[in-house]
């Protein structure tokens, strides 16, 4: 188990945007199960349908790939000098509706790496049940490149 202090570590997200909670399980290079706990004080509910209170899609998403970036920062030396970005999102399919008091838990699975691109395949499920899947790209950069804006 990933306790939260070394999740922030890897992940540069804060209140209100990290999205993940817990790591329950992590295989580096090969996959991670991930918990984000909704609870119906999210931000995103003041503005998302405040009649009917919807995690929005995007943000499960956003969860799946920061699950996935600490699956990547959990596998490769020197995690802190690299950098993560979600560069593409393909074949995103939403299912069931994500509600406040749903443990929505993250299974990401690492698919290829070719180069800086790293590819991933996530599920998020409510009570076993799938709310939302994703093919997940990221690009990996170096801190040093991101910071300084240089090759």
């Amino acid at each position: 188990m990933v306790p939260i202090e070394q999740i922030m570590r890897f992940l540069p997200h804060r209140f209100p945007f990290l999205l993940v909670d817990r790591v329950v399980d992590m295989v580096p290079r090969k996959s991670i199960v991930a918990l984000k706990n909704v609870t119906c004080n999210e931000h995103f509910f003041q503005g998302h349908f405040p009649d009917w209170k919807i995690m929005p899609g995007v943000l499960i998403i956003e969860a799946m790939a920061q699950a996935g970036a600490i699956l990547l920062f959990g596998s490769i030396p020197d995690p802190e000098k690299k950098f993560c970005v979600l560069s593409k999102v393909d074949k995103a399919k939403f299912k069931r509706m994500v509600v406040p008091g749903d443990q929505l838990r993250m299974e990401v699975e690492w698919t290829r790496q070719k180069g800086r691109i790293l590819q991933m395949k996530g599920k998020a499920f409510v009570d076993g049940e799938v709310a939302a899947e994703a093919e997940i790209f990221a690009t990996v950069l170096d801190v040093e490149t991101f910071v300084t804006g240089r090759s």
